[in-house]
């Protein structure tokens, strides 16, 4: 993103008038959600496609981002996503949902292997922290390749770091030091319903069936 970034999805009560008592502009607090990772490792902790059950509501995650900002700060709500050829029909739906929920969208052709949304998020995550006034981060992705070195330089440059996603998927920011980690179903009401978890640590007396992350059919279409 260019430092012409939209200003939908900022939450701008504090601050004042340009005659008001604070003498600059309120630190901001930033959420960039990388919506391909997210939905992947929704899907594959679920094992199959969400129902509406277990899709996130994204604005129990925006009360969430306003309690966390505060009365005295700015709340950004970014979206980043891909929109595959022949999904516009399909996807549409839940961008104008997100954008009136308050979260800004960054929509991006999906068009070859490589066309990822994780330099555009370093973009714009960078573009706010050139400003001099991002107070703290929270990056919603398990994508530790993409994200754990550039999260942590940002903590040691001050800036408090926050990432939530899937414990099951997250593991490069619980093993960080610096960067904090919260999971997803741990925010009030953003499930409708508990997520079916079942993993090796936290199994049922009586035993459970963990299901394939993919069919087996793929095999085949690796020849």
């Amino acid at each position: 993103m260019t430092s012409g970034a939209p200003m939908v999805g900022t939450d701008t009560r504090a601050g004042g008038s340009a005659t008001g008592t604070q003498p600059g502009p309120p630190p901001r607090v930033l959420l960039v959600w990388d919506a391909p990772n997210m939905d992947m490792s929704l899907g594959s902790l679920l094992g199959a496609r969400p129902t509406s059950a277990y899709r996130p509501r994204f604005d129990a995650v925006g009360r969430w981002l306003l309690d966390l900002a505060g009365p005295d700060a700015e709340a950004e709500a970014c979206v980043f996503t891909n929109v595959a050829p022949g999904s516009v029909e399909t996807v549409r739906p839940w961008v104008e949902a997100l954008r009136n929920v308050g979260f800004a969208v960054f929509a991006k052709p999906k068009t070859h292997d490589d066309s990822d949304v994780d330099d555009d998020m370093l973009a714009h995550i960078g573009l706010r922290a050139s400003e001099g006034r991002l107070r703290h981060l929270v990056v919603a992705s398990g994508d530790g390749r993409a994200f754990r070195e550039p999260l942590e330089k940002l903590n040691d440059d001050g800036t408090d770091v926050t990432v939530i996603g899937f414990r099951e998927y997250a593991g490069f920011a619980q093993a960080s030091e610096v960067i904090s980690f919260l999971d997803l179903e741990d925010i009030d009401g953003v499930f409708r319903e508990p997520l079916p978890r079942v993993t090796l640590d936290a199994l049922p007396d009586e035993g459970a069936w963990l299901p394939p992350f993919r069919s087996l059919r793929s095999l085949l279409d690796r020849r």
